[in-house]
């Protein structure tokens, strides 16, 4: 089997532990770019957060972000956008704000969260992106829903984090229960993340291959979290990290070390050396052109 696309999770997978890309790892992409692999990052981050991580990478990189709500690779001309209501983020909204977390609704032009008093390593922090000769402002105010309901927004995903565990179920529940029309993920740690309905790092990574004319057979999927199971599982190959969850491991065809521990360059290196450049398998008819 030849394989056209590489997908690679970021937090957990690409960077290691300390938020860095490892030399090793970008080396690794660019080997597996030149063979005539395109390149896929498939992240829950919002678009100009993952695009500042692709930049460190000399390949053209495609993005799937915003959990699969968002797929190419600029903002200004997307080949995706999966977006939630204007009045459905409102409720949703007004629905969380009866509890104790902070929000925050990510649009490709800004982020827009509410203040809110948890601890420092669980909160959001105020930042400005330089992308594209414009502006990714990350700003928050103290009734989320107020703001709202004067400037409506209609967000590609909504993440809520929670210092309470109990609050945090409690919450996945009532929001799949009530809103049929979105998709909860229910991340590890505090977090969760609402997406309109049929959203998903999967079907994002779908939509991608079919505009690149592409199998699912020919994708490598690269992934370490509970969001990433899908892809892992579906995709042609699907590689879980070392330091993934039982379920993802044993959903992959190929396990791989840690992301501390070079998992991501250990695995492409040993496995695309194999592969012969595609467009010299192309030129030799052995795949179309």
């Amino acid at each position: 089997m030849v394989y056209r696309l590489l997908a690679v999770n970021i937090d957990g997978t690409l960077l290691q532990s300390n938020g860095r890309i490892n030399k090793l790892t970008k080396e690794s992409l660019e080997y597996v770019y030149q063979k005539g692999v395109r390149i896929a990052l498939v992240t829950s981050r919002h678009y100009h957060s993952a695009r500042k991580i692709a930049k460190a990478i000399k390949a053209d990189t495609m993005l799937v972000a915003n959990q699969g709500a968002f797929i190419g690779s600029t903002h200004k001309n997307p080949i995706y956008i999966k977006r939630i209501s204007e009045d459905l983020t409102l409720e949703i909204a007004q629905l969380l704000e009866k509890t104790h977390c902070q929000i925050q609704l990510f649009h490709e032009k800004f982020m827009l969260g509410n203040r809110v008093n948890l601890p420092d390593n669980l909160l959001g922090r105020a930042v400005m992106y330089m992308s594209e000769q414009s502006i990714y402002s990350q700003q928050y105010v103290d009734v989320l829903s107020d703001e709202l309901a004067a400037q409506p927004v209609s967000p590609q995903k909504i993440d809520v984090l929670f210092d309470n565990r109990e609050e945090k179920e409690e919450i996945v529940h009532l929001v799949q229960s009530i809103y049929p029309e979105v998709n909860v993920w229910d991340l590890s740690g505090s977090k969760l993340s609402i997406v309109a309905k049929g959203v998903s790092k999967w079907n994002g990574l779908l939509r991608l291959a079919e505009y690149l004319d592409i199998t699912r057979n020919e994708i490598v999927a690269i992934g370490d979290g509970i969001d990433d199971l899908e892809m892992v599982q579906e995709a042609g190959l699907g590689v879980a990290m070392g330091n993934a969850p039982d379920s993802v491991k044993k959903a992959a065809k190929w396990v791989t070390r840690t992301n501390d521990d070079q998992g991501v360059p250990y695995m492409l290196k040993e496995f695309f050396r194999k592969q012969h450049q595609i467009g010299f398998l192309e030129k030799m008819n052995i795949l179309k052109q």
